[in-house]
């Protein structure tokens, strides 16, 4: 059983950190799909911290979370790197050169306001998988987390006009495909 202060302190915790955890994350990520995962790892160790050391510990949360986050997005892709000499990053995940799309919550986008058909709502899943990692994150925190332009374009340190492009260009041949 854990700890009631240990629970409501991470709970504290990840009520004032997430949001900007999951930006900072998303901007620093190579690839959209990677991002829950390094998010929840974050979190967990987060939590094994508090477990350990005790509901006291942290000082600064903000501080505190955001040098997991650092340290997490650092480790991953240095993990992935070195794997990547022996396997191929597509057989560890399973997925080859095909997408599984079945799910529709899978990569959070809310496509479905612009889909009706489930068939529609595949094909526009595989497009936006086709994109540049730049405009899956665009879309990502535009139709996930209900962020502005403005502050994608902080987040991800681009214009806010290069975020317009990205979204309102992909938006009008999305639109053209499902035609």
């Amino acid at each position: 059983m854990s700890d009631p202060n240990i629970a409501s302190r991470f709970d504290e915790i990840y009520n004032s950190t997430h949001k900007s955890v999951l930006l900072y994350i998303t901007s620093k990520c190579g690839r959209t799909a990677d991002i829950s995962d390094i998010f929840q790892n974050v979190y967990m160790e987060l939590y094994q911290v508090l477990r350990r050391r005790g509901a006291d510990y942290i000082i600064n949360d903000t501080a505190f979370v955001m040098r997991l986050a650092r340290r997490k997005v650092a480790r991953y892709y240095s993990l992935l790197e070195r794997l990547r000499m022996f396997v191929s990053y597509d057989a560890l995940n399973g997925q080859g050169d095909e997408v599984d799309f079945s799910d529709p919550e899978a990569d959070g986008f809310l496509i479905e306001d612009f889909v009706v058909d489930q068939e529609d709502l595949h094909n526009a899943r595989r497009f936006i998988h086709t994109q540049p990692e730049a405009v899956q994150k665009v879309f990502y925190l535009f139709y996930e987390l209900d962020l502005t332009i403005p502050q994608i374009a902080r987040a991800l340190s681009i214009g806010e006009s290069n975020v317009k492009n990205k979204l309102y260009r992909t938006l009008k041949e999305l639109k053209n495909l499902l035609k």
